[in-house]
C-alpha cells in the first residue's frame, strides 16, 4: 500500500511537466483541495459516526476569514492560518457543543440547519461582501516572494497555479493525509471507533464520548477551514453559492462512496466525485445523469465503499498461515502415564 501510495504521488508531481495547460491544472488542483476536505469530513463521518450534512459551513468559515484578512486588513494569507485555526475552533465548539448529546438523524438535521445558517449570514453582512462575496483574494506568499512571481528551476519556468497545485499537493495532501492516517490509528482514533459504533458501551469502558465526539468535530471543522483557505486563494474569489448544501452532499458523497473510515477509500472517493463530471463533460447536458447512474451502480456493487476500511488485497488472502510446530511430551511430576499430554492435546 505505501509502494502504491508513492507511485500515485509521483505520478502526480509529474503531471505538470506532461501537460500543464490552465484546464487540466485547475481541476487537479480543486480535486486535491476536495481530498483534503474530505479527509477532514472522515474524522467526523468515518471515525466518530457522526452524520454531518453541513460540513461545508467549516469550508466557508475559513476562506471568509482568509478571505476578509487578506482583503481588507492586509495580512499574507499564510499569516491568516492561525485566526482560521481559532474561527474554525470557535465554530466546532458554538454547533458542536450544545447539538453533539444528539444522536443519528438529529444530528443531521441540526447540521444542515447549521450550513444553512453560515450561509444565509455570509449573504446578508456587509464584511462578507454580500451576495457579492469577496474578490481579489491574493495567491500564497512566504516572506516577500509569492506564487505569483513564478519560480525558474533548471531552466523551466514555473507559474503561480502550478506552484499552488503542488503546494495543495504536497503541503496539503500530504500533511491531512499523514494527520488524519495517525489520528485514526492512536488512542483518540481508538476511542473515536468505540464510540461509533457503541457510545454507551465505549461511555460504560470509561470512554467520555461527549468529549471525544467534540473533540473530533473540532478536528473535523479545522481541516475544513484550511481546504476553505485553499479554495478561496485557489479561486481569488469567494461568494454564499460556492457553500450551498449540495457541495455538503459531494463532500459526505465521496466520504461513503470511497469507504467510511479508509484514508485510501476517501481519496478515491474525493478524485471520482470531483473529476467524473468533468470527465464527462463532452456528454453535455447528459454527464450529471451519467454521474448519478455510476454513482447508483457503484453503491449497489460496493455497498461498503470502493475501498473500505477493513478491505483485503486479493494477494494476502491466499496467504497459507504457518501452522503449529509439534511439541515434546511435558511430564508432570507425580503424574501417571495416562495423565501425560501434549500441549496440543491440552489445545
Amino acid at each position: 500500500m505505501k509502494l502504491l501510495a508513492l507511485v500515485l504521488f509521483v505520478v502526480a508531481a509529474i503531471i505538470p511537466f506532461i501537460s500543464a495547460t490552465p484546464y487540466i491544472i485547475s481541476i487537479l488542483t480543486s480535486a486535491f483541495i476536495y481530498i483534503v476536505l474530505a479527509m477532514g469530513l472522515n474524522v467526523v463521518v468515518g471515525y466518530a459516526g457522526l452524520l454531518d450534512l453541513g460540513y461545508i459551513a467549516f469550508m466557508a468559515v475559513g476562506a471568509y476569514t482568509s478571505g476578509i484578512l487578506t482583503t481588507q486588513f492586509g495580512l499574507s494569507m499564510l499569516e491568516t492560518i492561525p485566526f482560521v485555526i481559532v474561527a474554525c475552533v470557535l465554530a466546532g465548539v458554538i454547533i458542536g457543543g450544545p447539538t453533539l448529546r444528539l444522536r443519528s438523524d438529529y444530528l443531521a438535521i441540526v447540521t444542515l440547519g447549521f450550513g444553512e445558517i453560515i450561509r444565509i449570514t455570509a449573504n446578508n453582512l456587509k464584511i462578507t461582501g454580500g451576495p457579492s462575496g469577496i474578490h481579489g483574494i491574493p495567491t500564497w506568499s512566504f516572506f516577500g516572494w509569492s506564487f505569483a512571481d513564478g519560480l525558474d528551476i533548471g531552466g523551466i519556468h514555473f507559474n503561480s497555479k502550478v506552484l499552488f497545485y503542488y503546494f495543495v499537493l504536497f503541503v496539503g495532501i500530504g500533511l491531512a493525509v499523514v494527520a488524519v492516517s495517525r489520528l485514526g490509528k492512536g488512542k483518540l482514533g481508538r476511542a473515536w471507533k468505540s464510540v461509533r459504533d457503541d457510545e454507551d458501551v465505549s461511555e460504560a469502558m470509561g470512554i467520555n464520548g461527549y468529549a471525544t465526539k467534540l473533540l473530533a468535530y473540532i478536528i473535523g471543522a479545522v481541516w475544513g477551514g484550511f481546504a476553505g483557505t485553499l479554495m478561496a486563494s485557489h479561486l481569488s474569489a469567494i461568494s454564499p453559492n460556492s457553500f450551498e448544501f449540495l457541495y455538503s452532499a459531494l463532500v459526505l458523497m465521496a466520504v461513503v462512496l470511497g469507504g467510511m473510515g479508509s484514508t485510501p477509500g476517501v481519496i478515491i472517493g474525493a478524485l471520482f466525485v470531483s473529476l467524473a463530471p468533468e470527465l464527462l463533460r463532452n456528454f453535455s447536458e447528459w454527464r450529471y445523469l451519467i454521474f448519478g447512474v455510476l454513482l447508483v451502480v457503484a453503491m449497489i456493487f460496493r455497498p461498503k465503499g470502493m475501498w473500505p476500511a477493513n478491505a483485503v488485497l486479493p494477494f494476502l488472502k491466499k496467504r497459507e498461515i504457518p501452522g503449529v510446530p509439534p511439541t515434546s511430551v511435558v511430564s508432570v511430576v507425580g503424574a501417571s502415564d495416562e495423565e501425560v499430554f501434549t500441549d496440543e492435546e491440552r489445545r
